[in-house]
This record gives C-alpha cells, sequence and structure tokens, in this order.
C-alpha cells in the first residue's frame, strides 16, 4: 500500500483527498497545512507521494517543493493547483514534481494522477 503525505492549507481539502486515497487504496500517513510543515514531516515520514497545494501561508507549495527535493530527488510530489496558476504549475513540473491536479477535481482524475507514479 502506497503511503501519502496530503499538504494543503484548507482542512476540507485535506479531508476530501484524504478520503479519496484512502477509499482507492492508499494509505495517508501524515497531513500539513503549509509547506514547511509538509517538509518537516516529509523527513519524519517519508512517504511514497506527496499532494502539495501551491498557494498556503507561511511556505509556499513551489519552496516546499525545492526543499523536499533536495533533500530526496527521488521524491514522488504532485502538484495541486487552482486554476489560474498554469505559470506555477510548470514551474513546479520543470522543478521535479512528477504531476499536476487542478482543482476542483473529480476522483478519478486524483487516481489516475497517482497511479501514474512509478
Amino acid at each position: 500500500m502506497k503511503t501519502v503525505l496530503v499538504v494543503d492549507d484548507a482542512a476540507f481539502m485535506r479531508v476530501s483527498i484524504k478520503n479519496m486515497l484512502t477509499k482507492n487504496g492508499y494509505e495517508v500517513i501524515g497531513e500539513a497545512e503549509n509547506g514547511k510543515i509538509a517538509i518537516q514531516k516529509y523527513q519524519e515520514l517519508s512517504p511514497d507521494i506527496v499532494t502539495m497545494d501551491i498557494t498556503m501561508p507561511e511556505m509556499d507549495g513551489l519552496a516546499s517543493l525545492k526543499e523536499i527535493l533536495k533533500a530526496d530527488p527521488s521524491a514522488n510530489v504532485i502538484m495541486v493547483s487552482a486554476m489560474g496558476q498554469e505559470g506555477m504549475v510548470r514551474e513546479a513540473v520543470q522543478t521535479g514534481a512528477k504531476g499536476f491536479i487542478v482543482k476542483p477535481f473529480k476522483e478519478d482524475v486524483i487516481i489516475s494522477a497517482l497511479g501514474n507514479l512509478k
């Protein structure tokens, strides 16, 4: 069973993603509400996959992605973005994100994105 760290500043979004993933055979082993906490949790929990919101207070998803990849170049991070953040998504993918999901998304979209990871 693949383990996942869910990172989003909105609690309802973390719960929503967690429910979708759990229902589809993933184990959500941690949650974080900003990029700073995401880095700590990544180091602590070593998840197989991270779903990372782009826009968050304290430290955004892009900065957090860079730090996680610095520590673990093979990290599987999927960016989660709102419409209109195409530039940031492009930068995230160029930085090393393994994919992205645009909010609002349906369950099959997130499961497909995670399923595409090696």
